[in-house]
């Protein structure tokens, strides 16, 4: 699968196709497209396997899609403990335009689903991290594989003052935003800069990443699906509902792994949000 989706990233500018395809029946994590002339309507991935994430509320359009790149943060208190998941940091591009059957810009399905891995493997997190050999991902076969601990992002200032667009061949992904949690512990994404949106939310709901995903560059798994709601804090801008899909990596070591304190694991994974129409 990995190798694969190293074929796919370096052949990813061919992949945009200049015409809707042909609709195929619906596979778990493979989006379908439903089209009206020339418009296609994105349909939120499933895993194949119940639970899965329930549909977006009747009322509320997508107004989103991105692919976040960054680390999922935990701490351990014990070393015979379980490790606590205590936050994210990512930066947000902007893939809606790339889903399959998008006249013009339009990936193909695979390659579509491909983008987690692609990024996870293909890009270095685009964080201010404080161990800067922890950077690069190094590849499936030989993964830069460090202590959780070497991971983490600069905790006053984590992002770079000016995100770069994302570049995956001759495709320019745009930056859309940013992925964080804010000090009451909410999860918080911030788009305002280049959409206008803000969300702010809490998690509600959660389905199994399937069993082929991408475990990550500590190979300790992908992390969950989520529906996050809006948290009723009134701090969303346009936004009450967004979904975690298509995830890749994530996932703590066991703290027996990993040891007593804080760590960080990388992860990449499609956000879709929803706002009123």
């Amino acid at each position: 699968m990995l190798a694969k989706t190293f074929v796919l990233l370096a052949t990813l500018a061919s992949a945009v196709i200049a015409a809707p395809p042909a609709p195929v029946p619906a596979k778990p994590c493979k989006p379908t497209t439903t089209k009206v002339g020339a418009v296609v309507t994105p349909t939120l991935p499933v895993t194949g396997v119940a639970p899965e994430l329930p549909a977006p509320a009747a009322g509320l359009i997508l107004k989103a899609i991105a692919i976040g790149h960054g680390i999922q943060n935990y701490s351990c208190i014990t070393a015979n403990g379980s490790a606590t998941a205590t936050g994210a940091l990512a930066v947000l591009y902007d893939i809606k335009s790339l889903y399959p059957g998008t006249p013009s810009t339009g990936l193909s399905a695979e390659a579509f689903n491909g983008l987690s891995t692609a990024i996870l493997w293909g890009q270095n997190p685009p964080l201010n991290l404080v161990n800067k050999t922890a950077a690069s991902p190094g590849t499936p076969g030989r993964p830069n594989a460090l202590a959780e601990s070497a991971y983490g992002a600069d905790t006053a200032n984590p992002f770079p003052a000016a995100p770069a667009d994302l570049r995956l061949g001759a495709i320019t992904v745009p930056f859309l935003g940013v992925h964080y949690f804010d000090a009451a512990s909410s999860p918080t994404f911030d788009l305002r800069s280049k959409a206008g949106l803000l969300a702010s939310v809490k998690k509600v709901d959660v389905a199994k990443a399937p069993a082929t995903a991408d475990k990550g560059i500590l190979q300790t798994g992908a992390v969950d699906w989520l529906g996050l709601p809006d948290n009723a804090r009134g701090l969303g801008v346009g936004l009450s509902y967004v979904c975690r899909v298509v995830t890749a990596g994530g996932v703590a070591q066991a703290c027996s792994t990993s040891g007593v304190g804080v760590g960080s694991v990388p992860y990449a994974a499609q956000y879709w949000f929803y706002g009123a129409a």
